[in-house]
């Protein structure tokens, strides 16, 4: 789903409306794909709690804010594809279980995956491998079996932290220049070029 838009303008809303210091655009697409502590810590380095600043970016992004998340064009049709092929799909994501399970029933994509975990459940999030290393254990994978596709450095290094392949994608959160230095095995720029790469 093309959720910066929104991620952008829920973490500016909550900062102003706490009185913080309101991060740029290109600050907030920056931390994209970390868990929240770390995304925040990162944006506030001067709170000593994140409770509020927690909460109300929660209430931002679910409630207020406004900005639509569409599922990118073409991601139905390459899941079912890879799907049809035998290909195992799984999501390791920075959101935590409640919002990955609140845009997997929001989306209707859950079907397609076999396992899907969040930056709650392991004890380190991206870029640290615990994501991928839990999902190869669910699966019963190897890391030469496993190819992570993400939008953002984070996604990248954990691959490159659990030995698995990886392919960067430009439509998400950062630019291909930024994905080069994780060195993906490929880097495409529309969610249907994905098909063509199995």
């Amino acid at each position: 789903m093309d959720s910066t838009g929104r991620i952008v303008s829920a973490m500016q809303e909550s900062a102003r409306r706490l009185d913080l210091l309101v991060p740029t655009d290109e600050a907030v697409k920056g931390i994209i794909g970390l868990g929240l502590t770390e995304c925040l810590n990162i944006l506030f380095p001067e709170l000593k709690c994140h409770k509020a600043i927690t909460e109300e970016y929660r209430y931002q992004y679910v409630e207020a804010d406004t900005t639509p998340t569409p599922v990118f064009e073409g991601v139905e049709e390459v899941l079912q594809t890879l799907k049809a092929k035998g290909h195992m799909l799984a999501v390791a994501t920075g959101k935590a279980r409640h919002g990955l399970d609140r845009v997997l029933d929001e989306s209707g994509l859950r079907h397609y995956f076999e396992h899907t975990i969040g930056a709650d459940e392991v004890g380190n999030a991206k870029p640290a491998p615990d994501m991928l290393n839990v999902l190869m254990q669910k699966t019963n994978t190897n890391a030469k079996e496993v190819i992570m596709i993400g939008d953002t450095s984070f996604d990248l290094e954990m691959a490159n932290n659990a030995g698995t392949y990886s392919i960067g994608v430009t439509f998400g959160a950062q630019t291909k220049e930024t994905l080069k230095n994780y060195e993906p095995a490929k880097i495409v720029h529309c969610f249907s070029n994905l098909k063509e790469l199995f």
